[in-house]
């Protein structure tokens, strides 16, 4: 058994307007530097960072899917999100930019019970 934590980032904002997407994902690579397992689940309008192709000229704000795509490279491969927030949003998956596990509201709490360490953003 390992005696690394594991971590769970939960994303809830929209990927622009605060810094709360990029300190989840700078957080989760840190973590993954130090070799601790990291699981990200994206719910509510956070679902909204893993939308490809992001138009950020208007905006001003740096664009976060450079970070987005570096995930699978730093070991970071457990993605949920909540199908009742794809549903919610009109999204289907194949409009994600990675691969993600898709899990019922009803078992987001099973997700939280599975991790030691859980962050929101």
């Amino acid at each position: 058994m390992s005696d690394k934590k594991s971590v769970l980032i939960l994303n809830q904002h929209a990927p622009y307007g605060t810094s709360n997407a990029r300190d989840a994902l700078d957080v989760a690579l840190t973590c993954s530097i130090f070799e601790m397992p990291v699981s990200l689940a994206f719910l509510g309008d956070g679902l909204f960072q893993l939308l490809k192709n992001h138009n950020t000229q208007q905006t001003g704000h740096k664009n976060i899917e450079s970070m987005l795509s570096a995930l699978p490279m730093y070991d970071i491969d457990q993605i949920y999100v909540c199908a009742e927030d794809l549903e919610a949003n009109a999204l289907s998956e194949s409009e994600l930019a990675l691969p993600v596990q898709i899990i019922s509201q009803s078992d987001l709490s099973k997700l939280l019970d599975s991790h030691d360490t859980v962050l929101t953003f």
